[in-house]
């Protein structure tokens, strides 16, 4: 599979050019599988079947790195019946991760979609959902996809975080928090921040227990952030959403993934 999507050369040695993206895909699926199995042992997650298999979205997939990853781990390394589609809005992305499934002879097991993340349809609904390095509010899109299809699990690991920095750029800061975004390369720290507490916040109130994890070591990639929401289906209490309202209210911030999600969020005292 690594020499397949190009991360080794012919002998099965890791590219020097590919090493950081190896690590990256290495741990987040050190990270998917503590939740999986977890999710699985609960009964959050169903046992698969042949003719039911678990189903697995990895939206914004690009090159599908972590795609053929995860596929190799959930059926060879654990033995789970699974059927993965990778997400991408790229064509020739598309064309080549197809062709890389069908050389690999696992075309039916695993499919690849060429649509945009915020309205990509997928039949039936996926169980997990993943994304690595979506960028900006791509993020917000995954995370709001999987929401609407009801995901069990959610693993996203997010990009830059412009939205938000713009938004504090225009806004003005709370007293006495002037001093966290007077400078860009503060303001841009913050945001990033900021807006992954928001997102799991968001999570929070649909009924998700969320962590936020550091998946990989800052020397592979400085977006080492990762969001791991499972679907528990408790009800949030209303504190949930009073902070988050009181956060966003205070700092005149709109987040993306709050406005996507608008219609399902709790309302009331």
């Amino acid at each position: 599979v690594l020499r397949a999507v190009g991360i080794s050369d012919a002998h099965g040695v890791v590219k020097p050019s590919r090493r950081a993206k190896y690590h990256q895909v290495e741990e987040f699926l050190r990270s998917l599988a503590p939740a999986v199995d977890d999710a699985l042992r609960t009964g959050l997650l169903r046992a698969p079947t042949p003719d039911d298999p678990l189903r697995v979205v990895d939206l914004g997939c690009g090159n599908a790195y972590l795609t053929f990853a995860a596929h190799r781990y959930l059926s060879a390394t654990r033995g789970l019946d699974v059927a993965l589609t990778g997400v991408d809005v790229k064509e020739a992305s598309w064309r080549r991760n197809a062709e890389i499934a069908e050389a690999l002879g696992i075309s039916g097991s695993m499919t690849f979609v060429r649509d945009d993340i915020s309205c990509v349809v997928v039949e039936p609904p996926p169980e997990i959902v993943l994304a690595l390095h979506a960028c900006d509010t791509a993020t917000d899109d995954a995370l709001a996809r999987a929401v609407e299809w009801g995901a069990s699990l959610i693993l996203a690991a997010p990009c830059c975080h412009h939205d938000v920095a713009a938004q504090l750029h225009r806004a003005e800061a709370p007293a006495p928090y002037g001093l966290l975004t007077r400078h860009g390369i503060l303001r841009e720290r913050f945001a990033d921040t900021m807006t992954d507490a928001l997102r799991g916040a968001v999570l929070r109130q649909l009924g998700y227990r969320v962590d936020v994890i550091e998946f990989v070591e800052s020397k592979h990639t400085p977006r080492n952030t990762l969001l791991r929401a499972v679907r528990t289906g408790t009800a949030p209490s209303a504190a949930v959403r009073r902070e988050f309202e009181d956060l966003t209210a205070s700092w005149g911030i709109e987040p993306r993934l709050a406005v996507l999600l608008a219609p399902r969020l709790p309302t009331g005292p």
